[in-house]
């Protein structure tokens, strides 16, 4: 049955509705579950707690996009269930009063069950409540969605704890993105999650709809400061598992170009050091090294030079030379990046063009890594640098491994490494 064919026991102008609105604007607990447990008959009424069906007030704002192009006579609307209320908001003492009366803990007349409610909000005493009472682990919601795919909270352990225990399975795929819960984990940096659904047989290198693995969605998801150790964690969890370094998705890109373009060094640095492919080539013909070189500007705080410095260290082919002064127009305000691009090369014709390239106020504020880049423009390359670039020539894709292991002083092995030094010789 639709959300549309059901008639609501209780409409969205009924005084109950408005009294169950107030209260949950209030956040008032008490209220609200007063009125779900005392006030509401049948166990199972549908409640309308919104509707948006414009057609019913000709006279309501419509918003531009209605006007355009062909209209739908569907309309969306929000039905609930006590039940799927109580579970929503953590009031387990109702959930298990409602229950005791005969609630279906299936009913889902909004689309989504009462058991998909208490996943969201990472209610585990509902969670089990609702599990006890024979709610389906598996129900899927209007979208497709298991209750497991909306655990997705660090507060929703416990829910996929018990979703597991009574026989939810860990690769049902759902939704439009046919992701399975590890992608859902990994798309929001829950290692805990990951943890549990791989201890429970969750195939590590499944595919969604896009041809990501979790590995993927990981590495592609956008994260807060915060969220970066988990994340790191994570990645570390599925590598362990054997999840492949280098899957590819239905563009080509790979784990590495992902975490590249979001400059996380960190993670480019997990992955090569698991065999990622610094090389690698999406079907835009974009490699790691080009992703992190568009982002460079916008992600300074990232210290993008440290994503652009490991990928040479593990085999990255640099920059055509005719190419590099456009990544100097994008690069400008990350002097650092361009440091470590420029001494990837064992000479660069210098051309003072270039400056007409560089903001004014950019060139003013590095002053000190101009001047020295431009400085090179009728010189050659220090004796030191050749070296480096000989010693990196030889060792290749395993400068990373090797370098520190010879009997030079950290500074020096730092500078075979393409460490920064803030200005060129």
């Amino acid at each position: 049955m639709s959300n549309s064919d059901y008639l609501p026991d209780y409409p969205l102008n009924s005084d109950l509705v408005k009294r169950l609105k107030s209260a949950l604007d209030a956040k008032d607990e008490e209220r609200v579950g007063d009125l779900i447990c005392t006030e509401v008959t049948p166990v199972d009424a549908v409640i309308e707690l919104a509707n948006d069906d414009w057609m019913k007030d000709p006279s309501a704002q419509l918003p531009p996009g209605m006007l355009l192009g062909l209209w739908t006579l569907e309309y969306k609307r929000e039905l609930t269930t006590p039940l799927c209320i109580a579970a929503a908001h953590g009031h387990a003492a109702c959930v298990r009063y409602l229950l005791g009366r005969g609630a279906d803990p299936d009913a889902s007349p909004g689309g989504r069950g009462a058991l998909h409610e208490a996943c969201l909000g990472g209610h585990t005493a509902c969670a089990r409540l609702l599990l006890q009472h024979r709610a389906d682990p598996d129900l899927l919601s209007a979208e497709g969605l298991a209750p497991l795919h909306l655990c997705r909270t660090v507060a929703s352990l416990g829910c996929a704890q018990a979703l597991l225990e009574h026989g939810a399975s860990v690769q049902r795929v759902g939704g439009k993105g046919r992701d399975t819960p590890l992608h859902v984990a990994a798309q929001r940096g829950l290692d805990e999650h990951a943890r549990l659904y791989l201890d429970r047989g969750a195939y590590v290198d499944a595919r969604n709809g896009c041809g990501e693995t979790a590995l993927s969605v990981a590495c592609g998801a956008a994260r807060r400061p915060d969220e970066h150790g988990r994340c790191l964690r994570l990645c570390a969890l599925l590598l362990r598992h054997g999840a492949e370094a280098d899957a590819r998705d239905e563009d080509e890109r790979s784990p590495l170009h992902k975490a590249c373009g979001h400059a996380s060094h960190s993670l480019a640095r997990l992955l090569l050091r698991h065999g990622a492919d610094a090389g690698a080539l999406d079907y835009g013909g974009a490699s790691p090294l080009a992703r992190v070189l568009q982002t460079a500007a916008c992600a300074l705080q990232a210290a993008p030079q440290r994503t652009v410095q490991a990928l040479f260290n593990h085999g990255s082919p640099t920059v055509w030379p005719d190419a590099f002064p456009k990544v100097l127009k994008t690069c400008a305000s990350a002097p650092a990046v361009l440091e470590v691009l420029f001494n990837s090369y064992p000479q660069l014709c210098v051309s003072e063009s270039w400056k007409e390239l560089i903001p004014e106020e950019v060139f003013q504020m590095h002053k000190p890594f101009y001047q020295s880049l431009f400085a090179l423009a009728h010189t050659p390359r220090c004796l030191q640098h050749l070296c480096r670039c000989a010693l990196r020539r030889l060792f290749g894709k395993r400068c990373f491994d090797l370098i520190p292991l010879l009997p030079l002083p950290k500074p020096l092995q730092n500078y075979v490494l393409l460490e920064p030094q803030g200005v060129l010789h």
